[in-house]
């Protein structure tokens, strides 16, 4: 252990400092954000920062880290999947293997696929119509006023 004394101070612990706490990264602060942002998606950490009198960095972490937002489209938009999205998925997943396991060893057997709407379509090969893959979003550039963003 390194003993330093300076200026005739003994102690070795930390002695409370003024300013804005070392780690403002609490909850009241997390909901704080995540309410300034549905209100309006299009708000800059620097305003959230200097609304909350928190540090950019902090803010940075909250929206990033914490909450899981992404910049899309100069709006905040969660990256999780919501649990109706998972749900869905699930419902899908488990209606696409009951078809597959009814139409089992049958080749001439007309497949299923999903069309619009969520509804199945009859398909010629299974196979075919099925995408694997990570999650990508693709979006229409259709710019909306901030009064359509908080609604």
């Amino acid at each position: 252990m390194v003993y330093l004394v300076w200026g005739g101070r003994t102690s070795l612990g930390d002695e409370p400092k003024s300013g804005h706490p070392k780690t403002s990264t609490n909850e009241e602060n997390t909901t704080h954000v995540d309410e300034l942002i549905r209100c309006d998606r299009r708000m800059k950490i620097r305003e959230i920062a200097l609304k909350l009198e928190i540090p950019k960095s902090t803010v940075h972490e909250i929206v990033y880290d914490t909450l899981g937002y992404r910049k899309l489209s100069a709006r905040w938009v969660p990256k999780m999947l919501t649990e109706d999205h998972k749900l869905q998925r699930v419902e899908i997943s488990q209606r696409l293997l009951q078809r597959c396991q009814q139409d089992n060893g049958d080749e001439d057997t007309t497949h299923i696929g999903v069309g619009p709407g969520g509804d199945f379509q009859a398909n010629n090969n299974l196979f075919d119509n099925l995408i694997t893959g990570d999650e990508t979003w693709v979006h229409l550039n259709t710019l909306e006023t901030k009064c359509d963003s908080m609604t």
